[in-house]
């Protein structure tokens, strides 16, 4: 099971990377424009030097066209690094690029995925991950749990290596489903760790904990102490 993170935030980059077993950290242009007007190669591989080589990051194309999308790919790899996952969203012309890039054996993250023939086609290019948006979808009437356990059937039966990154989560519970209908990596923003964390009963169970130490061995005195 990978966790990641949906932003381009350093600093919040830098928290939540002591705090969360993070696998890596994804981006989209939509995000990119929440930090305003970055050096955009720059603001990247500061995100690089954060994470660490040993996680995985993940920038995607803005053109829309076949030799646009490939020139976009050839740029980010050499302003960056050639480990970045290159994030291509699955139409036709998005298609042609990660059948393209995966020939030259780099590292691919098929996105904008609604539905399970999108998936199924970006599993047959040889995607490495591919981003299923479970809110949206939801908010489309498609199931997305039903949607990912069947591409989860996929990559099964093909012996395919692509793993199933869910993405575009508005609560907790939505992530847990992802995961557990069979998804090997989700992807979220800081909202949805602050709403994971701040569960008040969490914070309770811990303020009775306290409240029981003091209450023998005197306010303010920890483990250490003793």
């Amino acid at each position: 099971m990978e966790f990641m993170l949906d932003t381009a935030n350093l600093e919040d980059i830098k928290k939540y990377k002591e705090i969360v077993p993070l696998a890596g950290v994804t981006s989209n242009p939509s995000i990119v424009k929440n930090e305003g007007k970055i050096v955009f190669f720059e603001h990247m591989k500061k995100i690089r030097t954060i994470i660490g080589s040993e996680n995985s990051l993940h920038v995607q194309v803005v053109s829309q066209d076949f030799e646009g999308m490939l020139a976009d790919a050839d740029a980010i790899l050499k302003n960056i690094d050639k480990n970045v996952y290159i994030k291509v969203p699955v139409n036709e012309e998005g298609l042609k690029v990660i059948k393209a890039l995966k020939e030259k054996k780099i590292n691919v993250t098929a996105t904008a995925i609604y539905t399970k023939f999108q998936a199924y086609l970006a599993i047959a290019a040889g995607a490495d991950y591919i981003a299923p948006y479970f809110n949206r979808m939801e908010n489309l009437n498609i199931d997305p749990c039903k949607s990912i356990a069947e591409m989860a059937k996929e990559i099964e039966r093909t012996r395919s290596s692509t793993k199933i990154l869910a993405a575009s989560f508005k609560n907790v519970g939505q992530v847990n489903n992802a995961l557990e209908c069979g998804a090997q990596a989700a992807t979220m923003g800081t909202d949805i760790f602050k709403q994971a964390f701040g569960m008040p009963s969490i914070q309770k169970a811990v303020d009775d904990f306290i409240a029981d130490w003091e209450q023998i061995f005197g306010k303010g005195i920890t483990i250490a102490d003793l």
